[in-house]
């Protein structure tokens, strides 16, 4: 490579510094970096469709709803109260209405206590905001459709105010559903 041996053993260093290789006496130099992780946040947007979303909240919102149904404080109670409300004024506005839920799942995801399911929602938040979802929420949202997506928001909020987590998961699970359901017959007029 036209380079000095001096010039070679500074770049190994350099590169075993950074653990991009490694050596080992009398064996060799070998490379140790894999590359970029395979789930960044950006890698995940592109590569998840609507469907497989909803089908990963399914699992983790359930549990997010048992947490909160536990660890849930009167102030988070208030500000989900406070939250529905907005969204049973935006029935006419998708976008509002949309704004508005990713705020109370998210109130949800803080109502567990739990940082890393707030992190986890927010990931997830970041997928909702890509283009594919907008095209679907297009298609879905109807002043009908918030009207029972609110219902089952306040079934949740309903459960978890009074400590029951049977009656929230119940209501978390109708939401889901008809989410899943819309989202698929949302696919079908695409």
């Amino acid at each position: 490579y036209t380079a000095s041996r001096s010039t070679i053993r500074n770049a190994l260093d350099a590169l075993e510094a950074e653990g991009f290789l490694e050596r080992k006496v009398g064996s060799g130099t070998y490379v140790t970096y894999a590359g970029k992780p395979d789930n960044q946040v950006s890698d995940v947007v592109d590569q998840i469709s609507p469907i497989q979303l909803i089908d990963a909240r399914i699992g983790i919102e359930r549990q997010m709803t048992r947490l909160a149904v536990i660890h849930s404080t009167r102030r988070d109670v208030d500000m989900m109260n406070g939250i529905l409300s907005r969204m049973m004024q935006s029935e006419s506005d998708r976008d509002e209405f949309s704004k508005w839920d990713s705020e109370f799942h998210h109130q949800l995801a803080k109502s567990t206590g739990n940082p890393l399911m707030v992190n986890l929602y927010e990931t997830i938040n970041e997928v909702r905001t890509h283009s594919q979802w907008n095209a679907m929420k297009n298609l879905i949202l109807s002043p009908a459709q918030i009207r029972k997506y609110n219902e089952h928001h306040a079934g949740i909020l309903e459960g978890i105010r009074n400590r029951d987590t049977a009656s929230a998961i119940d209501a978390l699970n109708r939401h889901m559903d008809l989410a899943r359901q819309d989202l698929i017959g949302a696919e079908d007029r695409l």
